[in-house]
């Protein structure tokens, strides 16, 4: 085993059983504020943002008329701003997407802190031990999906999206700083997408595209079923409602290493495809992430990628 390798698989190990870091990166933070900045962005998106107080967030998925994926972003609540974190690469875009939405009997601002940000996610059981131990004078006890405001930096709590963990929002000038006092190994890429992997995560540019809607990208928990109109709304519901959502995210496990956008096929017809693949250090075998039609979504059913046989296996793959 080559030396990236056996730090590859260290730094795996960290993120199960004590922490490592993933990041920095760039962060396109955006921002609402004036006094419909709520009812605007609750027309627009899945979730239930009027249930936000300050110090909390959500997730929420902005669908197309038809419902498919356009944009996923965090909302976190503050007293007089909702703060918007976007995937990657993806600030730029959802900006004008909102921009575009505004009517002229909005009072709703769409814009950008003045300095810029850079996001770590820690990960792992001793996450917030080893954020502490930054210099920190105490982290307060954070429930999934809330925030606090450290100095001029943000300390995210995120179980359900993404790798389980602690997203850091920090000024970029003070991310490296941020990063040696971490102390703790970084992911890779590969790792990264592995553990995503084990842990059924959906992420931005896989299983989260416009080729997919909400329920069948592993999001339906990011969409409020007690909530007024959006767009898109009246499809979600619908198949929910009537057990409707055709294609769901699931896992497959093969003998052999499955590819990223391969075509997945049952009975010589196409019932899918592959949206992530990697190897599982849990599992010591090759796994992947598919949306695949019903009814040969179900559990144990023998399907082919590419000429290799795989088989559909429930999500997560481990805990």
């Amino acid at each position: 085993m080559n030396q990236v390798a056996v730090q590859s698989s260290l730094t795996y190990n960290a993120s199960v059983q004590h922490a490592a870091v993933w990041g920095p990166f760039a962060a396109d933070v955006l921002a609402l504020a004036d006094v419909d900045r709520v009812d605007f962005l609750q027309r627009m998106t899945t979730n239930d943002i009027k249930r936000l107080r300050p110090g909390e967030s959500c997730v929420t998925v902005l669908t197309s008329p038809t419902a498919k994926i356009v944009h996923v972003f965090t909302v976190m609540a503050d007293a007089d701003v909702l703060w918007l974190l976007p995937a990657s690469g993806d600030g730029a875009a959802l900006e004008r997407h909102l921009r575009s939405q505004i009517f002229f009997m909005d009072k709703v601002r769409v814009f950008r802190p003045d300095a810029p940000f850079s996001r770590l996610r820690v990960v792992g059981p001793h996450a917030a031990r080893v954020i502490e131990a930054t210099g920190i004078p105490s982290l307060p006890p954070l429930l999934d999906d809330g925030w606090v405001r450290i100095g001029e930096s943000i300390v995210l709590h995120q179980d359900r999206y993404d790798l389980p963990g602690y997203e850091l929002l920090v000024p970029s000038a003070s991310a490296e700083e941020w990063r040696s006092r971490l102390d703790i190994g970084a992911l890779d890429e590969a790792t990264y997408t592995a553990r995503r992997i084990e842990l059924g995560r959906p992420a931005p540019g896989a299983e989260l595209t416009g080729e997919y809607n909400p329920l069948e990208a592993g999001m339906a928990w990011a969409c409020a079923d007690n909530k007024g109109c959006y767009t898109g709304q009246e499809i979600i519901a619908r198949q929910l409602t009537y057990d409707k959502v055709t294609r769901t995210l699931v896992g497959l496990r093969a003998a052999t290493q499955l590819i990223a956008g391969a075509v997945v096929e049952a009975e010589g017809r196409e019932i899918g495809r592959v949206t992530s693949a990697a190897f599982s250090p849990a599992l010591q075998a090759p796994v992947a992430l598919a949306i695949l039609k019903r009814p040969y979504n179900a559990a144990g059913t023998a399907v082919v990628v590419n000429g290799v046989e795989a088989t559909v296996t429930t999500l997560p793959f481990v805990g």
